[in-house]
């Protein structure tokens, strides 16, 4: 159900609650996929182009080129549209269709790296093409989201103060990394306002940013096969690794029993709250923060066929979760 008080309005509409989720406290999702390109990173998307216009860097006729999962291409290929500017988007085979044809609509050059790098992910290897191009082509800029403290700040000025001005101070706020642009900004806005709220990272087996081992992993978005520049782990937050599995099988237990369609990393923190289940105290309020919805995720982590090849028959009917790692 959607939050009514102390929501309101058009308001409310961005938050929903999950009711019965924790048995002993309030869970409600902070829906990002609302926004006018479908996840939270048009926040991203905006704050970078809006920084490199404001120092100068990019004016009509720029030409940029970004790596990215899916969701950020869209958002800047939306962005750039708008404002005159060529892009290329450089993306890997895990990257969902619809968010490849999405960026292809709107006009944006798009790059598949295909080859495996070292890390057994493809990150390293589209940087590595990003790097070649701008040796290339002088005037080609690079975003950056990985280095951007703009990519920070849109989460510090922008989202961080929106969700303590419509939402209130959340007990527990769970966010999952990717380029971590959106932990970083909400740890810094809830320390700066001196908010008591528990932030949780979380990252997925397979990621390298909490320091866990390289591994295979298959949802965009989820984590990454490099530590990010503006990654800090100072110690303010909490972290939680989780499998793909459990954030796969989140998804579908709560599409199926709260009529919610969310995206991969949306089941990756619902997946660490209700991990860390026993540690929240009776009465409090969790927060999740959703990047994006479900319908990119249609022919994957709703799709019986693709879920029982990559995780096997097995998740399909078993909700029991496993395998997580609570990190100091």
């Amino acid at each position: 159900m959607l939050v009514g008080s102390p929501l309101q309005g058009a308001i409310a509409r961005h938050y929903a609650e999950l009711p019965g989720f924790l048995p002993h406290a309030s869970t409600f999702v902070k829906l990002e996929g609302l926004t006018v390109t479908g996840s939270i990173k048009h926040r991203t998307a905006l704050s970078m182009l809006d920084a490199l216009e404001s120092a100068g860097r990019i004016g009509p006729g720029s030409e940029l080129i970004e790596s990215t999962s899916g969701n950020l291409g869209v958002a800047l290929a939306s962005i750039c549209a708008a404002r005159g500017y060529r892009i290329t988007l450089v993306t890997d085979p895990n990257a969902n269709v619809q968010s490849v044809r999405y960026m292809r609509a709107l006009g944006a050059e798009i790059v598949i790296v295909d080859t495996r790098d070292g890390y057994d992910g493809y990150l390293h290897n589209r940087i590595a093409y990003i790097q070649r191009r701008l040796a290339e082509s002088p005037t080609l800029v690079w975003p950056n989201q990985y280095a951007s403290t703009a990519n920070i700040e849109a989460h510090r000025l922008g989202t961080g103060a929106e969700i303590v001005a419509e939402f209130g101070r959340p007990d527990w706020l769970f966010v999952s990394v990717g380029s971590s642009g959106t932990l970083m900004g909400l740890v810094a806005h809830m320390r700066e306002i001196g908010a008591a709220t528990e932030v949780i990272g979380v990252d997925v087996v397979g990621s390298i940013v909490f320091g866990g081992a390289a591994g295979p992993r298959r949802l965009p978005g989820a984590g990454a096969s490099r530590r990010p520049e503006i990654f800090t782990d100072d110690g303010s937050f909490r972290k939680i690794t989780v499998p793909e599995a459990e954030a796969v099988r989140m998804c579908r237990r709560v599409a199926r029993r709260h009529g919610l369609l969310l995206g991969g990393s949306s089941g990756l923190v619902l997946a660490a709250a209700s991990a860390l289940s026993s540690s929240i105290a009776p009465g409090s309020t969790v927060l999740v923060v959703s990047p994006d919805m479900g319908e990119r995720y249609l022919e994957t982590v709703y799709d019986n066929s693709w879920v029982s090849r990559n995780f096997g028959p097995d998740l399909l009917d078993n909700e029991a979760p496993e395998g997580f790692s609570a990190h100091d």
